[in-house]
């Protein structure tokens, strides 16, 4: 019996090490085998995409006005200092003593005279720009009431309504700046007209002395000469500006300035409050001018002025000369196909990038369009709905094995 139940055991004695041998080389294969590597991935897809470009750059009162005098004589001090604030025709901002020579020289009576001639051809040309300014401002007022009553009715989009509201907040901006240069030229007659005044006199005696009056509302920005002395005329003695007239100009990239036109979308952030302030660009300068840059590269750059569409919000100061940070739009598209950038790569001259594919990484060429830093519009190569590989590590190549980040 003994011998019978050893003899039914010896098979599976002898097979018992080949399969422990088999398993620990099954094992050792498991183990060598390469695992699929973790990667981070993002999905191609539809929407929109705005590319912009971002420079510092600085507020500047639009209309500044340099207080000059209007004949030779002595300044007496000025009193006032930068930041202080003005009233159209009330505030004294020089005074000046003619000199005796004035009153006999017929030359400068002819030259005040042709003054005021020439102060008042440029205060009817302020009129009729300001004519022109509020004719356009009604007609945009019109057209902003018209979208807002289709919009209400449904039959227009938002789109078309902020169109029509940024276009009526330019259009008033533009008022005003007619109103502020219509009265520069206003006071400049009446400085002309002064000036015409103390050439006639026949004595200093009997001769007043020249106050020249703030020509608009606003503040003191600069003050060039505050003590007294001889002046001449058309020295600068002052600047002043109305603080409710400004707009930002930007320093752009001659190779950034190309790209950009009147009409610009642009945002106004890093000026100090929390919330970015809507603009738009009026003015592309079409002259450029060398910089030096902090890295000591010489590069040209162009001026742009931007409009604020937006006010300043209440507790905030904002005035002359102040630093802001633009992000002004260059290109946008509503239906863009795309993808991360860090989901590209170059490989020569060429775009390249990685599909997952059922676990499998596929090296895919692509054509590249419009790129805004964060996302890139895709013009050939790939479809929507497609799994691309972002940040692909060197170890990932063509029919590698990989796997999705969890």
């Amino acid at each position: 019996m003994k011998s019978t139940k050893s003899k039914k055991g010896g098979p599976i004695r002898k097979l018992l090490p080949w399969l422990i041998v088999l398993l620990l080389v099954s094992a050792v294969i498991y183990g060598l085998k390469p695992k699929p590597l973790i990667v981070d991935t993002a999905e191609v897809t539809r929407g929109p995409l705005t590319v912009s470009v971002v420079e510092e750059g600085k507020t500047r009162v639009r209309h500044r006005h340099v207080i000059s005098p209007p004949i030779a004589g002595y300044l007496r001090r000025v009193e006032l200092r930068a930041g202080a604030p003005i009233v159209r025709g009330k505030t004294v901002l020089a005074v000046i003593q003619a000199s005796t020579s004035n009153f006999l020289d017929p030359r400068t009576k002819a030259e005040a005279e042709a003054r005021i001639r020439t102060s008042e051809a440029i205060r009817e040309t302020r009129q009729a720009d300001l004519d022109r300014a509020a004719a356009a401002l009604q007609l945009a007022e019109k057209q902003l009431e018209r979208q807002e009553k289709l919009r209400q009715s449904g039959a227009a989009a938002d789109q078309d309504f902020d169109i029509a509201a940024a276009e009526a907040q330019v259009r008033s901006r533009e008022r005003n700046a007619a109103e502020f240069a219509l009265r520069a030229a206003a006071s400049d007659v009446e400085v002309a007209r002064a000036a015409l005044l103390q050439a006639q006199a026949p004595s200093a005696d009997q001769a007043k002395p020249i106050e020249v009056l703030a020509p608009v509302d606003g503040f003191v920005l600069n003050v060039y000469e505050e003590s007294e002395r001889p002046v001449t005329p058309g020295l600068p003695i002052m600047e002043v500006g109305n603080l409710q007239d400004l707009e930002a100009e930007i320093e752009l990239l001659s190779s950034d300035a190309v790209g950009i036109a009147p009409g610009a979308e642009v945002s106004i952030e890093q000026w100090g409050g929390g919330t970015p302030l809507r603009g738009k660009v009026s003015v592309v300068e079409p002259g450029g001018f060398t910089k030096v840059s902090s890295l000591g590269v010489e590069e040209q750059r162009v001026k742009v002025r931007v409009d604020f569409l937006d006010p300043v919000p209440a507790g905030h100061t904002f005035g002359d000369r102040y630093r802001v940070e633009a992000r002004i739009v260059t290109w946008k598209g509503d239906d863009v196909l795309q993808i991360p950038t860090g989901a590209l790569y170059r490989k020569g001259n060429q775009w390249m990038t990685f599909i997952e594919d059922r676990g499998v990484a596929r090296e895919t060429k692509v054509t590249v369009g419009k790129n805004n830093g964060v996302s890139a519009q895709i013009l050939d190569g790939l479809e929507a709905g497609a799994t691309v590989i972002l940040h692909p590590p060197d170890k990932v190549q063509d029919g590698a094995a990989v796997t999705k980040e969890k």
